[in-house]
């Protein structure tokens, strides 16, 4: 008898951990297939969590039910907010994550979910019939069919681990690669790509002189990427991350060797990431540069070894520990395990859908660094979208597309499917037009709706969510009906805090508008009983009230674009005057929807002008 499930997720990392958990979580019968379930969760760049940008989709993973927010806070040895004196828009929660506890705690928890099965197996194959994936084929040639398949493979395709000229076929940390299922894509029609990335030294705890090291603590307040549990952590227990800098010695050491680095000396075929580079890449792009900084950043709590980040590197060993040797406070550094670029298989991302879902092969779905993308968050919002849509598509219904006034996930996706990319992408604030609107703070105001539509949010979330809602309503309409009352005591607390008392009879409204004035000022005035989350939804809301509803504004035009579809069976070479490039561009993507065509590289506003009247006339488009 045929074992037949609705999701096989193949890959255990950040995407397929979410892909597999929100499917199960919908109710299909779900399998992850994984090479080593020991490598489930596992961080083997990086040992942090969330960053600039980074940091608001975790929390919007977490908005939409998935898991990352939550071990990560239960996994975190230190947190901060980054940008924290900078305005909303840029906020950015990053917490250092310890190695061993995230996996570990991603593993158990992965284990308790019901409809969710784990099979240790190498994915070579897929069963493909008519264009339409059948389920998948092992190293070991059994078949597993389902209804729906989610690749999430990392660096594992083709993965080669390069260390100057070394080249040595492997996965991240001397795993087993898959070797074919890359070559099977391309001959069922996938255009496949290649990439690099890369990832610094570890150095022994004991061998770094942290003294002459300026240490860089977490923050004095608590924070969680999860809006579902309390803090539970001790603010005085978290680790301190050290600053290193380069100096004109280990500069002149790369320049020297910069022909023997995989990178420089043409030992690599892969594309690296531009916004991650080596710091070889550094050292030849910014050379007007005096310094790099650089972080020293504890792995875990139950081994004694540092990440050396922003020293990504491909030179070979003996150059890597004059590297090391030549930072203050490393001179005497122990490297317990070298620096290493590794490149590998990906697919063409202008190949899927804002779905996820393969345009060439139904049913197939893809996620993470198999799209063209680089880092874990990154990775776990498309596995997130990859998995929902899995199951929309079992179901007969329509996808879950978010759009970029939606969240940075939408962004992310929509660039990768309307621009493509020839390097790993690494989400920006920059990348994001409404970034003002898509801020941390307010994730699961803008995204627990649609999780609760969809089934990812159970209704204690959603009456929680309400709950707060309608405390940050009340919240603004009593700041709106009360006003400033000018007594003695009103007056010695404006004095007291260096603030001019208004002249006119304002609301507290009004008065938290003013720059100088802030929610915890407003506090002296009057009592405000409410937590912490909706006063900063407040304030935020009220100083930027003029700037919020200009972007909203923008939305509105947006939307209007993104509901006028483009038939999928438009055939563009019957559209006279199209340009001849807007009109490959269009063929190959085939945009959804006119907003999409706006945002493709090569077609300009006169094509897209074509286009409308062309659409009007054929297909009675208004």
């Amino acid at each position: 008898m045929i074992t037949m499930y609705d999701c096989i997720v193949v890959g255990g990392g950040h995407a397929g951990i979410e892909a597999c958990h929100i499917a199960a979580k919908m109710g299909k019968k779900t399998l992850l297939v994984t090479a080593n379930y020991k490598n489930v969760g596992d961080m083997p760049c990086n040992p942090s969590i969330g960053g600039t940008a980074k940091g608001i989709i975790v929390r919007e993973v977490d908005a939409l039910g998935g898991l990352m927010g939550h071990i990560a806070d239960i996994s975190q040895i230190q947190i901060k907010m980054l940008n924290n004196s900078k305005g909303p828009a840029v906020r950015s929660l990053r917490c250092q994550a310890d190695k061993m506890i995230y996996p570990r705690n991603m593993q158990e928890t992965l284990k308790t979910i019901k409809n969710l099965e784990i099979k240790e197996a190498m994915i070579e194959d897929l069963i493909v019939e008519n264009n339409e994936v059948l389920g998948v084929i092992t190293k070991d040639n059994e078949k597993i069919y389902s209804k729906t398949v989610i690749l999430t493979t990392g660096t594992y395709l083709k993965g080669n681990i390069l260390i100057g000229s070394e080249n040595t076929p492997s996965g991240p940390h001397g795993e087993e690669r898959s070797n074919y299922l890359s070559d099977r894509l391309k001959e069922y029609g996938l255009k496949i790509i290649r990439l690099k990335t890369g990832t610094p030294q570890r150095i022994k705890k004991d061998s770094i002189d942290f003294s002459v090291l300026k240490k860089e603590e977490g923050d004095k307040c608590f924070w969680t990427f999860s809006f579902d549990y309390e803090p539970n952590y001790k603010i005085e227990d978290q680790v301190p991350c050290y600053l290193v800098y380069t100096n004109e010695l280990t500069h002149q050491i790369i320049k020297d060797n910069l022909k023997k680095s995989a990178m420089y000396g043409g030992y690599a075929t892969g594309v690296g990431p531009r916004y991650c580079p080596s710091i070889e890449d550094k050292i030849v792009r910014f050379s007007d540069k005096e310094r790099h900084q650089l972080f020293l950043e504890p792995e875990s709590l139950y081994y004694d070894e540092y990440y050396l980040q922003g020293f990504s590197t491909s030179m070979p060993r003996d150059v890597q520990e004059k590297m090391v040797h030549s930072l203050k406070g490393l001179e005497n550094a122990v490297i317990t395990k070298y620096a290493y670029a590794i490149e590998y298989d990906a697919i063409d991302p202008l190949q899927i859908k804002p779905s996820l879902e393969n345009k060439i092969l139904k049913n197939l779905f893809t996620a993470g660094q198999i799209n063209g993308t680089s880092g874990y968050e990154e990775a776990a919002g498309q596995g997130i979208v990859a998995g929902i849509n899995a199951v929309l598509k079992i179901d007969n219904k329509e996808p879950f597309i978010l759009k970029r006034s939606d969240a940075y996930i939408g962004v992310l996706i929509d660039d990768l499917v309307t621009k493509g990319t020839i390097e790993p992408y690494r989400m920006l604030t920059s990348r994001a037009e409404f970034r003002l609107l898509l801020r941390g703070d307010n994730a699961d105001l803008r995204l627990r709706e649609y999780g609760y539509k969809i089934g990812t949010i159970n209704e204690n979330q959603y009456k929680k969510l309400q709950m707060k809602k309608e405390k940050i309503a009340r919240l603004i309409e009593n700041l709106k009906d009360n006003h400033i009352s000018k007594n003695n005591e009103t007056k010695k607390i404006f004095n007291e805090n260096n603030i001019n008392i208004p002249t006119s009879n304002i609301s507290y409204y009004e008065l938290l508008k003013r720059p100088e004035v802030n929610i915890k000022f407003i506090e002296k005035l009057i009592p405000i009983e409410y937590n912490e989350e909706v006063k900063e939804q407040v304030e935020i809301m009220v100083k930027y009230e003029g700037y919020i509803k200009k972007a909203y504004k923008e939305v509105e035009k947006l939307i209007k674009l993104e509901e006028k579809e483009i038939p999928e069976d438009i055939d563009y070479k019957k559209i006279k005057n199209l340009a001849s490039e807007a009109r490959q561009k269009l063929e190959k993507i085939r945009p959804k929807t006119i907003a999409q065509a706006t945002r493709i590289s090569g077609v300009n506003p006169v094509d897209i002008s074509v286009l409308s009247v062309y659409l009007k006339k054929e297909y009675n488009h208004e």
